[in-house]
């Protein structure tokens, strides 16, 4: 097992990645959040069938009242509803200040109890045990939020966990579309940061169902690493954290189109790397093998267009609204070249042009 820092303006905390690295849970919560009285477990449907018993397990070490309070699965979570029924089972359990919130599960279950950690009694302490590939990116960095019908993460908040522990062993039950949303968030962060690893991923994942457990490990400590590198310099997203979003302003679009939990979150974001690729070829001049790029992921199982029945000035708003645009245009991150992005304002009729030559054919 290995532990990575994230220091960041408010809060430093590990990152533990291994196998059996819940097994830490009891002595991190005794050396670091000791005077917590009551722990609250936040889980869905589906990952409490598969991990809940061992969590429970590990957690009875501690001593301490453990509390679980199960959610819906994938987006469906991130519900106001939900968010206040999670709020109103704190209260039952009389549950205070110094409480501590486990989040046990993938994206959406993170997003979901971090934004409760944040606001319960103005922010009681939260751990993220991710056990999803696509919460390598989501349980690190501190952004906790619910989704609104006009936008996803619209009603959120910056709350950093006191740690996140990564346990290689849940990626074992994962089906194959949550393999593939999560690898996407994989792909962005070599394309944002770092050519090699872009490289060493074309050649060495060709099927994400036969990926070792060497390869996830590398894959998920480098994508973490490079997450934990932009957050440290930019923890409230006034600047280059904004590059984490590569792929996400089409992207969140395409999802919040096709209705949350009906079109993963990195199949969404994957044509919106693929849009923003071509758009930087034609604005930034970028240097890239875009039909090589679109020929392995297409063999990994993604769709590289906008689905056909999506109407393009839909999408188009709904960019307009994203949370990096700061005037009426799309905000856009684009790559100069791979390892080197940038954000850019697009003309609405640019962007109309493209999505109309990106629409399912």
């Amino acid at each position: 097992m290995e532990s990575i820092t994230v220091k960041t303006s408010s809060k430093q905390y590990p990152v533990f990645i291994g196998k059996q690295a819940i097994d830490t849970l009891p002595n991190f919560i005794e050396s670091h959040v000791s005077k917590a009285n009551k722990i609250l477990i936040i889980t869905d449907e589906k990952v409490a069938t598969l991990h809940l018993e061992a969590v429970q397990a590990v957690l009875a070490a501690t001593g301490k009242q453990v509390f679980t309070h199960i959610v819906p699965q994938g987006e469906y979570a991130k519900t106001f509803d939900v968010y206040y029924e999670c709020q109103s089972y704190c209260l039952s359990q009389q549950l205070n200040r110094k409480s501590l919130i486990i989040a046990l599960g993938g994206g959406a279950v993170g997003d979901l109890a971090g934004f409760v950690a944040a606001t319960f009694m103005r922010g009681i302490p939260f751990i993220q045990v991710p056990t999803t590939l696509l919460a390598h990116d989501s349980a690190v960095g501190g952004k906790v939020a619910i989704n609104h019908p006009l936008g996803k993460n619209m009603i959120g908040a910056f709350f950093q966990p006191e740690a996140v522990i990564y346990d290689l062993n849940f990626l074992a039950t994962l089906p194959e579309q949550e393999l593939r949303s999560g690898f996407a968030e994989v792909i962005k962060h070599s394309l944002i940061a770092d050519r090699d690893f872009y490289h060493w991923l074309m050649t060495n994942i060709q099927d994400l169902t036969k990926i070792t457990d060497e390869q996830f490990f590398k894959m998920i400590k480098r994508g973490i690493e490079i997450k934990a590198a932009v957050v440290e310099e930019d923890e409230k997203e006034n600047g280059v954290r904004a590059y984490l979003n590569f792929g996400h302003t089409l992207g969140h679009a395409v999802e919040a189109s096709m209705g949350y939990g009906k079109f993963t979150h990195g199949e969404s974001v994957l044509i919106g790397m693929v849009y923003a690729l071509k758009l930087s070829q034609k604005k930034q001049q970028l240097v890239f093998e875009y039909n090589s790029f679109v020929e392995w992921v297409q063999a990994l199982g993604y769709r590289t267009t906008i689905p056909k029945h999506l109407k393009i000035e839909q999408l188009l708003q709904l960019m307009k609204t994203d949370k990096k645009s700061v005037t009426n245009s799309a905000t856009f991150v684009l790559l100069e070249q791979v390892g080197a992005p940038l954000l850019a304002e697009m003309a609405d009729e640019d962007l109309l042009n493209e999505m109309a030559n990106f629409i399912e054919r």
